[in-house]
This record gives structure tokens, sequence and C-alpha cells, in this order.
């Protein structure tokens, strides 16, 4: 007999959306004197207890998500840094709290919370990730591409640009997602 599985979802409504909202200022709030290390620290030790358990993939693929979040800080060559990179941190805060809304040890659900705080970090975070991941790409290009030619700009010099070029597109796309947030049409809930 071939194993079965049960697909499962779940719509969250606004205000669904609203409570996790307030629990990831209150988090934040809770964890404002947090250091970089330590929130990034509790982000793996999520990822590899994750990994040493049964959760089911969905769960393991939305905390995978964290890896994403913790590459674009510790990239000497991305270079965020500032607010830039404080609005990361601040998403990855709620992964430093060791009261769950669902506890971890409960068999199945106990990672749904994390999960779904994963899912709402990285939409929220869409234009970071995507400005760091084109940069990925584009450095891993240059990296292929070797020395030919003899008016090459130095590779330094041209990660910088494209970082620089990144950086201010993820910016004014944050900015204007905000702005069709605030004028009504938009139905998202941020997290803050």
């Amino acid at each position: 007999m071939a194993d079965a599985t049960m697909r499962v979802s779940f719509d969250l409504t606004q205000k669904d959306l609203k409570y996790f909202r307030r629990v990831m200022r209150d988090v934040r709030e809770k964890h404002a004197k947090s250091s970089e290390e330590e929130v990034l620290s509790a982000c793996r030790q999520l990822i590899e207890g994750i990994a040493r358990t049964s959760a089911p993939d969905f769960v393991r693929d939305r905390v995978g998500k964290l890896e994403i979040l913790i590459d674009m800080l510790e990239d000497a060559e991305w270079g965020l840094s500032g607010r830039d990179r404080d609005r990361v941190l601040r998403g990855m805060a709620y992964f430093a709290e060791p009261d769950d809304m669902i506890p971890d040890k409960v068999p199945v659900l106990g990672f749904l919370d994390d999960a779904i705080m994963v899912e709402l970090v990285v939409t929220e975070l869409e234009h970071e990730i995507e400005a760091y991941q084109d940069f990925c790409i584009y450095r891993e290009r240059r990296a292929t591409r070797g020395g030919k030619g003899k008016n090459l700009t130095p590779r330094a010099q041209l990660l910088d640009s494209r970082r620089q070029a990144l950086h201010d597109r993820m910016r004014r796309r944050r900015s204007r997602r905000r702005a069709r947030g605030s004028s009504g049409s938009s139905s998202r809930v941020y997290l803050w």
C-alpha cells in the first residue's frame, strides 16, 4: 500500500494577518536589545532543529528560506547596512523568541507558526531578497567570465556598482509598494 498524503491549506484573513503583525511587533520590541549574532544564532538553531525532526516538507521549505536572509546579512560583498540591514534583522527577530505561539515540541504543528512567520517575513522582504539574488547571479557570472579583455573594470568596482544599483532598486520598489498600500488599493498587512 502506497503512503497516503493529505493536503491541507488555509487562508489567513486580514484579522489573522493583523494578529501576526501584532505578534511580530511585540517580539521585535522584546528583542530590541538582542544583538545581530543572537538573532542569527536563533535562526540557525531553528533551521538545524527542524532538520533534526520529521517536520512536514512545507515547514522545511518555508523555514529554509531563512538561510537566504542569513546569507544576505553575512555577505560582505553585498554590504547591506543601515536601515536596510536593520529591516532584515527586525524581520528575523521573531525567530529569536523561545516562546512560540505553538511550542516546537508539538508533533507536526509545532513549527507551523514559524513557517507562517517566515512566509510573511519573506513576503515583506521580497524586494530585498530579489535584489540579493540578482546580485549573487551577477557575481557568479562575473566570476565565470574571468579576466578576458584588456579594458575590464576591476571586479570590486563592478560588484560595487551593481550592488549600489540593486540597493537603490530595492529601496525604490519598497517605497512604491508602501505608497500603493497607503492609498488603500492594497490589501497587504505590513509586519513593520
